[in-house]
């Protein structure tokens, strides 16, 4: 039986450095080629969850609900929510407060406001 770690006689000890040096080479190269396709495939997922906004938006000039592709009309907080990653917090401005909450809004702060322009 002929001995199967003995190198056949046409190649040389240099030629089996060029083939060892050449197939590391490629091994490297195949990890690094699945690598890139791992993480192209990561971000591919990660720009399929990505919500963005952009063009108009048909907005209500009184009551400020946004007319959505099938002509349905929703509240700014609806149409957001459903368009984006935004969650909201409730809050009221002071002209607001001051509109709807006349008994427990001094005029006094509505002068240190900072939402008042020139303050």
């Amino acid at each position: 039986m002929a001995d199967e770690n003995k190198l056949p006689e046409f190649y040389s000890s240099d030629d089996m450095r060029w083939h060892e040096a050449i197939s590391s080479l490629m091994n490297e190269l195949l990890a690094t080629k699945r690598d890139l396709q791992q993480k192209t495939t990561e971000l591919q997922e990660a720009l399929d969850h990505v919500k963005q906004l952009k063009g108009l938006l048909p907005i209500c000039a009184s009551c400020k609900k946004i007319r959505d592709d099938k002509g349905y009309w929703q509240s700014v907080e609806q149409y957001v929510s459903a368009h984006s990653e935004a969650q909201f917090s409730h809050d009221i401005c002071p002209e607001c407060l001051k509109k709807l909450y006349p008994a427990y809004f001094h005029e006094e702060e509505t002068e240190k406001s900072p939402d008042k322009p020139g303050q």
